[in-house]
């Protein structure tokens, strides 16, 4: 989900911390050494990285392209290929009764028939385009927040897991909970009342 369609989910963080000077060189050394790989070729069904807002399918983060005015703006672009098992099945019952033909055999051992499901299997991934699916990121880096523009579990799971990797930065999940405690001007004995909370119960 983008910026800019007609409608957005957005989740918010905070960002635990900041990135050691040089600022704008390590959020650029970040994303380009996490920058998003092309599978269409290869026999692997996911993959998951950074690329361009403006140009999610060339990833290019050279000349600052990644900033725009006091925010960093940039996506996460988490690939997946999918087979049908039906297709899977077809090319597997063709391949085993080519094998049975060339071995003038009637039965192929339980080994045999994994090794033929292991090449159907990677033959068929090697040719079927990766869906993309690509989710927005607007870093605000003075204000320690980022909205991410999706609320997608998997999606948030992954941002948040890959972020740490590239930045070496924790992302908090901002929630009711979570947003009230880092109210700037929330006292210790208030954030210590807020952790001793428990959830409410509502029944007729």
């Amino acid at each position: 989900m983008g910026i800019l369609s007609s409608s957005v989910s957005i989740t918010r963080y905070n960002v635990k911390n900041k990135l050691t000077e040089p600022v704008m060189e390590n959020i650029y050394n970040g994303l380009r050494k996490n920058t998003i790989e092309d599978i269409d070729k290869d026999s692997a069904d996911k993959t998951i990285g950074w690329t361009s807002f403006e140009n999610p399918y060339v990833p290019d983060f050279e000349g600052s392209s990644f900033v725009c005015g006091s925010y960093f703006i940039f996506s996460l672009r988490i690939d997946k290929k999918s087979v049908p098992v039906k297709l899977i099945n077809k090319f597997l019952s063709l391949e085993t009764e080519k094998r049975l033909k060339e071995t003038d055999r009637k039965f192929l051992s339980r080994n045999e028939k994994k090794i033929i499901k292991d090449e159907v299997i990677d033959l068929l991934y090697r040719r079927i385009p990766a869906a993309p699916n690509i989710y927005d990121i607007i870093w605000n880096y003075e204000q320690n927040s980022i909205w991410f523009f999706s609320n997608l579990k998997a999606a948030n799971e992954e941002l948040e897991t890959l972020f740490s990797k590239s930045f070496n930065l924790t992302l908090i999940r901002l929630f009711p909970y979570t947003d009230a405690y880092f109210i700037k001007d929330l006292s210790d004995t208030e954030k210590d009342l807020l952790t001793n909370l428990s959830p409410t119960k509502f029944s007729e």
